[in-house]
Formats: C-alpha cells, sequence, structure tokens
C-alpha cells in the first residue's frame, strides 16, 4: 500500500524524469507542492525574511528561492533541494537568533548603522564610505516630506536595510503658521 503511494507521488512529481522529460503537469504539481513546502519552512524562519530586509535577509530570499526553483525545474533532485532550502532556513533562523544575543555577531552577519549627518552638518567621511551622495540624501529627505533644509536634520542615518531615516530638529516637526 505505501509503496503504491509512493509510486503514484514519484509518477506525479516526474521523480525518476530528466529535467527536458517532465510534462506540464508534472511541473505544475512541483511548483505547488515546492509554494506549500516554502510557505511553511519561510514560516519557521523569521518574520523579518520577507519584510524590511539587512544583507542576512536577502541572501536568504536569493539563494532560498534559487533553491526552491530547482526543485520545480528538476535541475536538482526534488527532495535534497527541499532538504537544501529547509537547511538555508533554519541557518538564517540560528544566525537570527545568536545575533539577538551577541552584539558583535550581530554586525557581523546584518551590519551596522552609518550616521550620514548629525545636527545638519554632512558627514562626508560616513557619506563616502558608504557610497550615499549627496543626490541620495536629498532624495531621502523628499521621501521623508518635511524639509530639504540640513538645519532642520538633527540625524540622518544609513539603516542596516539600505534605508535612510532622518530625526528633525523637534521645533522643526510643528507646521509653521501660514
Amino acid at each position: 500500500m505505501i509503496e503504491d503511494v509512493w509510486d503514484a507521488v514519484s509518477w506525479a512529481l516526474g521523480l525518476a524524469l530528466e529535467t527536458h522529460a517532465l510534462n506540464v503537469w508534472q511541473m505544475s504539481l512541483r511548483a505547488l507542492v515546492v509554494f506549500v513546502l516554502a510557505i511553511g519552512m519561510i514560516r519557521l524562519g523569521s518574520k523579518r525574511f520577507m519584510g524590511q530586509s539587512t544583507a542576512l535577509d536577502v541572501l536568504l530570499g536569493i539563494v532560498f528561492g534559487s533553491t526552491v526553483s530547482r526543485a520545480i525545474t528538476g535541475t536538482a533532485p526534488f527532495f535534497p533541494a527541499l532538504a537544501a532550502s529547509l537547511t538555508l532556513v533554519l541557518v538564517h533562523w540560528l544566525f537570527s537568533a545568536l545575533a539577538v544575543h551577541s552584539p558583535r555577531f550581530e554586525t557581523l552577519v546584518k551590519g551596522h548603522e552609518r550616521t550620514l549627518v548629525r545636527d545638519g552638518e554632512i558627514q562626508w567621511q560616513a557619506m563616502r564610505r558608504a557610497h550615499i551622495t549627496a543626490h541620495d540624501l536629498e532624495e531621502a529627505l523628499r521621501v521623508n516630506g518635511k524639509s530639504l533644509d540640513l538645519r532642520a536634520v538633527k540625524s540622518a542615518h544609513l539603516e542596516r536595510n539600505g534605508d535612510i531615516s532622518i530625526i528633525f530638529h523637534k521645533h522643526h516637526d510643528q507646521e509653521e503658521p501660514a
């Protein structure tokens, strides 16, 4: 009985076939199975993995996607590709958990923020190290929608996820009377 079920699953997924021999239904079923299993694997990882991402999160997304796609297309053996995908998610989870308990490890795998503006003064050395131009900083000010006047900026930071966050001086947060 179990052997018959396994034979049916193997036939349906085309597990014994070469890549070029997979038909549209087998590839579609593989995609469905991989998608459902990938959702389960991602749920094991941190919730942040698909949101505001650090380099660690982005790397997982790229490598994870590449690995699960090979299970779908048959360019890698089905179950080993899924096992490798699960391993990636578990290592990401482990690294994230270690980062919570070790600031040094956190900086190693997630990076650190850089102060780009301090009290209205551009920190040019930090800007150069981060490869941020004055135009990038102006764009962040426009997106923030408060002011293009650097004197109004208490600090601006290049965050670990690549966003530029801006903190304005208190008196500038309030709207001026018309």
